[in-house]
């Protein structure tokens, strides 16, 4: 679905224009086309392909999806996949990754959204407020797309801190190991699912400033370091979070072996007791005729006292030693 179809010269929206009539304007000095599409069919693609001639590699890998983010060079030109990680609305926990494919020319720009739900309107706003920075081309609107999508990825961050805070909270509350696990595990996949985003955008926009970046980024690349410092951030965060991860994983394994050796220390206690109880019953349960106290009137009685009297000095001391 086409979203819109805008030509831009010396930094200024010159007009809207339909897609029959791109190759007539990107032939203008000091001027380029950004269109903007959205879960595009193949057809709207190979047309696009035919008014920018891009790449057939690049075509085909916007065709089939689902690509790991990068940043490649074709000629003159720039094939960029990036990962939209967003938070799922009707499951809560969830994400959902999307993916943006943004061609490069000097004098084009063409950015396909998939599975994603959140547009880039705001990107084309802020890009038409800083005519002064837009006057540097495709290259400042590459930026801005970029920068977009990496901002996107702080909130998500956030969310994963504040959630760790809380399971770690819970880590030494008595009974909810077993649901603490699971949880690190859930967060852990979703901290993966964000690092597989970062890490690969992170060296493949390494190359776009210094001695050898594309011609195309040469006005901004102060602009995609800046890119590349908030990924080195959100990378750092990552990483942390999950060593944090695992040590909380570690910290709730000790915590259920805790827990299981006191148990295992109440069942012992009760059994050391009810032993005595089964000992002393043992004994007077033979049946020999010589026994003593067998025919006494209190015997009874007394056998009752004495196995009170034991089990009550096994309880007192197992409470002592915090056995029960």
């Amino acid at each position: 679905m086409l979203i819109n179809c805008v030509v831009y010269q010396n930094g200024t929206k010159v007009a809207d224009i339909p897609v029959d009539r791109i190759s007539e304007y990107i032939s203008r000095p000091d001027a380029f086309v950004w269109v903007a599409l959205q879960d595009a069919t193949p057809q709207e693609l190979d047309e696009m392909q035919h008014e920018f001639g891009l790449h057939p590699l690049a075509v085909e890998d916007a065709h089939h999806g689902h690509q790991r983010p990068k940043i490649e060079e074709y000629g003159a030109s720039l094939f960029s996949v990036l990962h939209l990680v967003e938070a799922d609305v009707q499951e809560p926990g969830k994400l959902n990754v999307g993916e943006v494919n943004v061609f490069t020319g000097s004098n084009y720009v063409l950015s396909v959204r998939n599975r994603s739900k959140k547009g880039f309107l705001g990107v084309r706003e802020r890009c038409e407020r800083e005519p002064q920075l837009l006057r540097n081309g495709s290259g400042f609107v590459l930026y801005a797309l970029m920068d977009a999508v990496v901002d996107r990825y702080f909130p998500i961050i956030d969310d994963f801190e504040t959630e760790l805070d809380t399971i770690e909270q819970d880590i030494f509350t008595k009974g909810t190991a077993r649901s603490n696990i699971e949880r690190l595990y859930e967060l852990k996949g979703r901290v993966v699912v964000l690092k597989h985003a970062v890490a690969p955008l992170l060296e493949a926009a390494s190359k776009l400033y210094g001695g050898r970046a594309p011609h195309l980024c040469a006005g901004v690349q102060d602009y995609f370091r800046d890119v590349v410092d908030h990924l080195s951030r959100i990378n750092a965060l990552i990483d942390n979070m999950r060593d944090t991860i695992g040590t909380a994983i570690q910290v709730n394994l000790s915590m259920v072996t805790i827990e299981e050796s006191e148990v295992t220390k109440r069942l012992a206690a009760w059994a050391s007791i009810f032993a005595v109880c089964t000992a002393f019953a043992g004994i007077w349960g033979m049946n020999f005729e010589a026994m003593p106290e067998l025919k006494w009137r209190y015997g009874y009685l007394m056998a009752l006292t004495l196995i009170v009297l034991a089990c009550s000095l096994l309880y007192w001391r197992f409470r002592r030693a915090r056995w029960l």
